[in-house]
């Protein structure tokens, strides 16, 4: 009996940093609904939920869509991305319109991918560039891939600024 190593198919997220030559980890963090979309509950084993980033995605008065990346144990400070995206103010995109904005259904939002299909501004939080790799979501609920923060910001022409509130 031969012994596969158990490999998950890539997501099209894994195949742009392939085509892009970006070194990442693939990750699967179990997802299960409580209720409703919005309180889904995801497992993070662990690996500690400060390197894992949540992909926002808002929209401003000047610029229109774009996207906060910040640790999923944080809150975007959403005065500060309007400020260092040129907004007077931003709105997070309402979740009956984040699949239509993005491509991505809620919890599967991804930095990569956005930017890949429709190149709006993406902001990280600065805290990324303070530990040697984050995890974004791959694109797919549950997956993630986990990677060098400014590796990532030069494949999605990323801002790094303070986007955490206080």
């Amino acid at each position: 009996m031969s012994k596969k190593k158990s490999k998950l198919k890539k997501t099209q997220v894994e195949q742009i940093l392939d085509k892009n030559g970006i070194a990442y980890q693939q990750a699967h963090f179990p997802t299960k609904q409580d209720g409703d979309v919005q309180t889904m509950v995801v497992d993070h084993g662990d690996v500690d939920e400060h390197l894992i980033y949540k992909t926002l995605v808002l929209t401003g008065n000047v610029t229109g869509p774009l996207v906060g990346v910040v640790p999923v144990d944080r809150h975007l400070d959403e005065k500060a991305l309007a400020r260092v995206s040129g907004n007077k103010k931003v709105d997070m995109v309402p979740l009956k319109d984040l699949l239509k904005t993005t491509g991505y259904v809620h919890g599967a939002n991804t930095p990569v991918g956005i930017y890949e299909k429709h190149h709006y501004p993406i902001f990280i939080d600065n805290e990324a560039k303070e530990t040697p790799t984050i995890f974004v979501s791959s694109g797919q609920l549950g997956r993630s891939v986990q990677l060098n923060a400014e590796d990532l910001a030069k494949l999605v022409n990323a801002t790094f600024a303070d986007l955490q509130t206080k």
